[in-house]
C-alpha cells in the first residue's frame, strides 16, 4: 500500500512524530511518512534562517513553529510531487498543499483510490478529469492563435483548465476554436493584460550599458561559471556590462516559447549558492519543484524579497511579444527590473522571474519560468556550496 501511504501528511503529524521519537518510540514501528516528515523537518531546522522564518510569519500570519510545520509538509509534497503521478498513472489528477498547509491534497478519479487513500489517512480528492485529459486539452489551446486571451492553465484544485481573458466571449471562443468542451472550463475575465517585467537602468546586472535584470542562480556549464535568467533580459552574443556579476556574456537564450537564458561570467567570479533576502541570505541546496499551494518567495532588484504561493503549474502566458508556455502562476508581487531574479521554496530553487501583472504597492500576479529546462537544455549544473 506504498502509493496509498504516501500521498498526505499533516503538520500535526509530522509534530507528533517529533514528539514521538523524543519519547524513545522505536523508529521501526513508525510509519514510513511519518518518518519522512520528521526527517524534512530535522533538516530545515538546520538550515532555514531566522529571516526566512520572519518572512514566512509576516507573510502568512504564522508563529515561527508552523512556519517550520508548514515547510516540512512543502518538502514532502515537494518529493510526492515527482512520485505520485507514476504511482497514480490514469486516475492522477494532480496534487496540491492546502491553503492551511496542514494538509497534502490529492485528486483522482477512482472511488475505489479515494475510499482506500481515505481509509489510510490521506486526504483524497474525487474529481471528474484526469491530468492527462486536462493537460492534452491545454495543448490543444495551445495550438490556437487567439486575440485578448491573457493565457490558460490547469487548476488542479477545481479540476478545470481556467483561461483567462480580457473578455468572456472571447476565452470561450478560444475553447470552441480548439474543440474543447466549455464545461471543462472557467473564464476569468478579473485579470490584467501581462507583460514582461522590462529591464531599466540601475544596479544589479547591466545588459549592453543600457538595460537592467536580475540574476536568477548560480550555475555551472562544465567548469565554465556563469548564472541562468530571465530569457527576454537579452539575447544571444549580448553582454554583461554592468553589476555585480558583470563582465558577462549571454550565451543561450529563448524567448518566447520559454524565457530562460544562462549568462557565462569571468573565470574570476565567485559562485556563491545563496540568494540575496535584502535582510540576509537564503541558501541554494537543491532545484525540487514545489506543489501548487506551497509558499515561495523573490528576490529581485527593484523590489527586493517578497513571498506568496504557488497557484498552479505549467501555465501559458500570452505576451505582447508572443506565448510563452510552462511558466508557474505565483501570487509574489514584482515589478520591473526584478525579471530574471530568484524564485526559490524552502531551500530549493524553483526558477526566474519572468513577467506577470500588479506591482508590489498593491499586489499582483507573477510568473516564473521552471529552472528545470535551462539546466537540462544546456547541460548546466545549479551551485549547492
Amino acid at each position: 500500500m506504498k502509493r496509498q501511504r504516501a500521498l498526505a501528511v499533516t503538520a500535526a503529524t509530522a509534530l507528533a512524530t517529533t514528539l514521538a521519537l523524543a519519547l524513545g518510540s522505536s523508529a521501526a514501528n513508525a510509519d514510513p511518512l511519518e518518518l519522512k516528515a520528521d526527517e524534512a523537518r530535522s533538516e530545515l531546522l538546520g538550515k532555514v534562517s531566522p529571516a526566512v522564518i520572519d518572512a514566512m510569519s509576516e507573510t502568512f500570519g504564522i508563529t515561527a513553529t508552523e512556519a517550520y510545520d508548514r515547510l516540512a509538509v512543502e518538502a514532502v509534497a515537494s518529493d510526492l510531487l515527482a512520485e505520485v503521478p507514476e504511482e497514480f498513472d490514469e486516475t492522477y489528477a494532480g496534487l496540491w498543499v492546502s491553503e492551511d498547509a496542514e494538509e497534502i491534497m490529492v485528486a483522482t478519479t477512482s472511488k475505489a483510490d479515494a475510499d482506500d487513500l481515505a481509509a489510510e489517512g490521506a486526504t483524497p480528492v474525487l474529481v471528474e478529469h484526469d491530468l492527462a485529459e486536462l493537460e492534452a486539452a491545454v495543448a490543444e489551446l495551445d495550438s490556437v492563435q487567439a486575440e485578448d486571451v491573457y493565457g490558460h492553465y490547469v487548476d488542479v484544485e477545481t479540476n478545470r483548465i481556467v483561461i483567462e481573458a480580457a473578455e468572456s466571449h472571447a476565452a470561450t471562443d478560444l475553447a470552441e476554436a480548439a474543440g474543447i468542451d466549455t464545461d471543462m472550463i472557467t473564464v476569468d475575465t478579473d485579470v490584467k493584460a501581462p507583460e514582461t517585467y522590462y529591464v531599466r537602468g540601475g544596479d544589479a546586472y547591466i545588459i549592453e550599458n543600457r538595460s537592467r535584470c536580475s540574476v536568477g542562480f548560480a550555475v555551472r556549464q562544465g567548469s565554465t561559471p556563469g548564472f541562468v535568467t530571465a530569457g527576454h533580459c537579452g539575447r544571444a552574443g549580448d553582454s554583461v556590462t554592468g553589476g555585480e556579476a558583470a563582465p558577462g556574456v549571454f550565451r543561450n537564450s529563448v524567448f518566447p516559447g520559454a524565457d530562460r537564458a544562462w549568462v557565462e561570467v569571468g573565470s574570476s567570479e565567485t559562485l556563491y549558492n545563496i540568494v540575496n533576502m535584502y535582510s540576509g541570505s537564503r541558501y541554494v541546496y537543491n532545484a525540487n519543484q514545489a506543489a501548487p499551494g506551497s509558499s515561495i518567495c523573490r528576490s529581485g532588484s527593484t523590489t527586493g524579497w517578497h513571498c506568496g504561493t504557488v497557484q498552479a503549474l505549467n501555465q501559458t502566458v500570452n505576451y505582447s511579444q508572443g506565448s510563452v508556455n510552462g511558466l508557474t502562476r505565483t501570487s509574489v508581487c514584482a515589478e520591473p527590473g526584478d525579471s530574471g531574479g530568484s524564485f526559490i521554496t524552502g531551500n530549493s530553487a524553483q526558477g526566474m522571474t519572468s513577467g506577470g501583472s500588479g506591482n508590489c504597492t498593491w499586489g499582483g500576479t507573477t510568473y516564473f519560468q521552471p529552472i528545470g529546462p535551462a539546466l537540462s537544455a544546456w547541460n548546466l549544473t545549479l551551485v549547492t556550496s
